[in-house]
């Protein structure tokens, strides 16, 4: 931040208060020994770096995400956030920091590979997300909604390593990580769906958001983002210029 600039306005001088999740979402975020990691929290360091910030996490279940965010202690959600129209009516939205494709995750004697073959199964994934809304385009599926809790991807893997649901639809970075370290899950299949993630900035903040939105974009250009997708997400293209 230009040292002749005013200071960006948030919740407490000098620190952004993100509101997020603590659980294993790698490669997007994970939490070791307190300290955040992953591709979200270090492009949010970079942010921050550039606007003179303090970088602060709170870890709330994404049930209580929006509501949590009207109380005014939060500056913002900041953690695997699609932007979606239902959303944008708690919040406002920067512009995004990645596309990310969709896939479903089954346990391995499953022989599933597209969506047809999910008829009269029970596909899980979070309550009123977009990963819900495409398993609900599955003809004939079984639709099983999980609240959002504090550990709720664990949650959901879980119950398809019980037998309590057949399928899981996720985000299919998150996916490929469990199935790489659970030889009991593999990837069904994915589907490019390319949803936006973004920042949700608690309303009444139009100053943050355009400061979020000029640095995001600096950081696009310089190709800051690029090198942070690339050592998180190497074997995806990164899809912003």
């Amino acid at each position: 931040m230009d040292l002749l600039s005013p200071p960006i306005k948030t919740v407490i001088p000098g620190t952004l208060n993100i509101v997020a999740s603590d659980f294993d979402a790698r490669p997007m975020s994970y939490v070791v020994d307190g300290l955040h990691l992953g591709y979200e929290p270090d492009v949010a360091r970079a942010v921050c770096q550039r606007l003179g910030l303090n970088p602060v996490w709170h870890n709330l279940p994404m049930a209580k995400f929006y509501p949590s965010l009207q109380t005014g202690k939060y500056d913002l959600v900041w953690f695997n956030q699609a932007i979606t129209p239902e959303r944008q009516t708690w919040a406002n939205f920067t512009r995004p920091y990645g596309y990310f494709d969709e896939a479903v995750l089954v346990r391995v004697e499953s022989t599933a590979s597209s969506p047809a073959e999910l008829a009269g199964l029970r596909v899980g994934g979070l309550a009123d997300s977009t990963n819900l809304a495409l398993a609900a385009s599955f003809a004939d599926a079984q639709i099983v909604p999980f609240p959002g809790s504090d550990n709720v991807l664990p949650e959901m893997l879980q119950a398809l390593r019980t037998g309590e649901i057949d399928a899981l639809v996720d985000d299919e970075l998150v996916l490929l990580v469990a199935a790489e370290e659970d030889p009991r899950l593999k990837i069904a299949f994915s589907v490019p769906t390319q949803v936006p993630f973004g920042i949700a900035v608690c309303p009444g903040q139009p100053e943050l958001v355009d400061a979020l939105n000029a640095t995001l974009s600096d950081l696009i250009a310089d190709g800051t983002l690029l090198q942070l997708w690339s050592h998180w997400i190497p074997w995806k293209p990164f899809p912003l210029r």
